[in-house]
């Protein structure tokens, strides 16, 4: 299967139902936003690295042959926009080294083929959105970006911090979390909401982590304190750990924020 001669546009910006003006604007955002990232990401000019789009890739096996030299470039660009790596994530080849050192055709790499197998995938689901009618004024285009958002893998927050407590633990989970926030939080890349953390926290009592389920809650009063849910959560976790003062000390906090919280009424009456 060889992609499109209009795969590149694709990457980075749609020009459907739009003005001739507003296109060109577009395709020079997406241009110049594009090589101003790899000139982040690679931080060498190709010029100092003696190194060149090639006019003839070896080894393509999606793309056709009429993508070469810097249309070639263009579609890398967009993997990096898109996932936010470098060329290292794919080819064989170490980032920050002369791109002359990679062997670009090599297939030792395994993301190589998976991304080789999202490109697949990203063709067919463009030939089905052909066949829906448009529910708004232009139709939906799909990019790597649409469903990466910049992130290597396109998963949940909830599913990401998952994964993250089941191989290294809470703490790491934890810690993950604020990076995540830290790197993406406001770029739409994840949704950041208090019941991430919080499901988080039980997750942990589950395995009987009561430590760990109470360090969820504590991050997650800091992150949403106007929340009377999250203060609640808080102070289930400290009567769990044998506080009883500060349980009811935070319920009584879930209550002041939301005085119909039946379940802080009845645990202070319990206390």
């Amino acid at each position: 299967m060889a992609i499109r001669d209009d795969y590149v546009s694709g990457l980075f910006y749609s020009s459907s139902v739009e003005s001739p003006g507003i296109v060109a604007v577009r395709k020079s955002i997406g241009y110049l936003a594009s090589a101003f990232m790899v000139l982040l990401l690679l931080n060498l000019p190709l010029r100092a690295q003696d190194w060149s789009w090639p006019d003839k890739p070896e080894n393509l096996r999606v793309l056709s042959e009429e993508f070469a030299g810097r249309r070639l470039g263009g579609v890398m660009r967009g993997f990096i926009i898109g996932l936010g790596v470098r060329c290292g994530h794919c080819h064989v080849g170490v980032d920050g080294k002369p791109l002359s050192t990679f062997d670009f055709a090599s297939d030792e790499n395994p993301n190589k083929n998976r991304a080789r197998e999202m490109m697949r995938m990203v063709e067919d689901i463009k030939g089905h959105l052909q066949k829906i009618e448009p529910s708004g004024v232009s139709r939906v285009q799909l990019t790597c970006l649409t469903c990466h958002g910049g992130r290597t893998r396109p998963i949940t927050l909830s599913a990401q911090l998952k994964d993250t407590h089941e191989t290294d633990g809470l703490e790491a989970s934890l810690a993950q979390y604020s990076e995540l926030k830290e790197k993406y939080y406001g770029k739409g890349a994840y949704h950041f909401k208090e019941s991430i953390l919080n499901a988080l926290g039980y997750a942990a009592l589950k395995k009987d982590d009561k430590k760990g389920a109470l360090n969820a809650f504590k991050l997650n009063s800091v992150e949403y304190p106007e929340s009377f849910g999250v203060w609640d959560s808080l102070a289930e976790g400290y009567m769990l750990n044998g506080d009883n003062k500060k349980a009811k000390k935070y319920y009584k906090k879930s209550l002041k924020l939301n005085p119909k919280n039946k379940n802080a009424t009845k645990m202070l009456k319990k206390l």
